[in-house]
């Protein structure tokens, strides 16, 4: 649905974005992470049909962004960062004057603007001039706007920002519902939290250029090592550490509990079970130490690379 090759953007002598080179298939959420600068608002921008590349292409559903930008534009829906509002239009009016923008017919303007303004708790304010919406407000208004001509694939720059934690958890179940419904989307965000949640997969840029792409679990697994697993008993360990020490590299360990990696834990962490069961060993918890995405974004922005540079089993593994 979306195909970018050695797309690049240079403003004179300064170079935003460098040969980046994405695929996004139909259904598929894309987080597009990275520090302030480093080229994720140009790549949309070129991806939605606003700014023209300096070399290379992108496409969407087929779509080439600089010759068929109409239809592009068309297709996509783009929330950006700093949306355009007319703060002297009333909510209502503003939805209908860019839903005429997309030729949509007047009576699914009126339709689609209601279902979406009270799916997102603005109705009772759609006869209200935007310049007295909240900042929260003027945030969905623009998701709203971006979502109103129903489009295949979906730009958002941040669209939680500024708003209290109802209002994003309402986005939230927004882009996950748009997710189920097969819509391919882009996500440009800084909450990690919310990348993790919502994206399928990630890419990661830096000074322009794509660093890091691929599965949250594959770059995890690639930058900080096999899974940590933490087992809690409900008696003293009683040896179980130095009989681990031969399988698996244990991290750490306190009285009735041990943390300990492994590369093949579907089928070690059976085995345990069952030989601790067959000891009767009473296990209260088995479960894997959650390692965040922000631990993986970290290495890989301060490396600028995703590639590990040591192994990852012992520091990394301390929690």
């Amino acid at each position: 649905m979306i195909e970018t090759v050695d797309l690049t953007k240079e403003f004179g002598d300064f170079t935003a974005v460098r040969d980046v080179c994405l695929n996004v298939p139909e259904g598929e959420v894309l987080a597009l992470l990275g520090p302030n600068g480093a080229g994720k608002t140009t790549t949309v921008r070129m991806l939605g049909s606003i700014l023209k590349p300096t070399r290379g292409y992108a496409r969407i559903a087929g779509y080439d962004t600089e010759k068929d930008s109409r239809q592009v534009r068309r297709l996509i829906g783009l929330l950006t960062e700093f949306p355009g509002l007319y703060l002297r239009m009333k909510g209502i009016d503003y939805l209908r004057f860019f839903g005429e923008l997309q030729s949509m017919p007047r009576d699914l303007i009126r339709s689609r603007s209601e279902e979406l303004l009270r799916r997102f708790q603005l109705w009772d304010a759609h006869n209200k001039q935007v310049g007295q919406y909240s900042k929260g407000m003027k945030q969905k208004l623009t998701l709203v706007r971006a979502m109103l001509h129903d489009p295949q694939v979906l730009f958002l720059d941040e669209p939680t920002s500024a708003m209290d934690p109802h209002s994003a958890k309402l986005v939230r179940d927004a882009i996950a519902d748009l997710r189920r419904e097969r819509r391919t989307i882009v996500l440009c965000t800084h909450n990690l939290a919310e990348a993790e949640q919502l994206a399928d997969r990630i890419a990661i840029v830096s000074y322009g250029q794509v660093i890091a792409q691929g599965l949250t679990t594959d770059l995890k697994k690639q930058l900080l090592g096999d899974p940590i697993m933490e087992i809690r008993l409900a008696e003293p360990l009683n040896g179980l550490v130095d009989k681990l020490q031969d399988r698996v590299n244990v991290v750490s360990h306190g009285c009735d509990w041990v943390r300990y990696s492994v590369p093949n834990p579907d089928e070690f962490n059976p085995w345990l079970i069952t030989e601790l069961a067959r000891h009767e060993v009473p296990v209260i918890t088995l479960s894997e130490v959650p390692r965040s995405l922000e631990e993986v974004y970290l290495r890989i922005v301060e490396t600028g690379s995703a590639t590990p540079e040591r192994p990852p089993t012992t520091i990394d593994a301390e929690v």
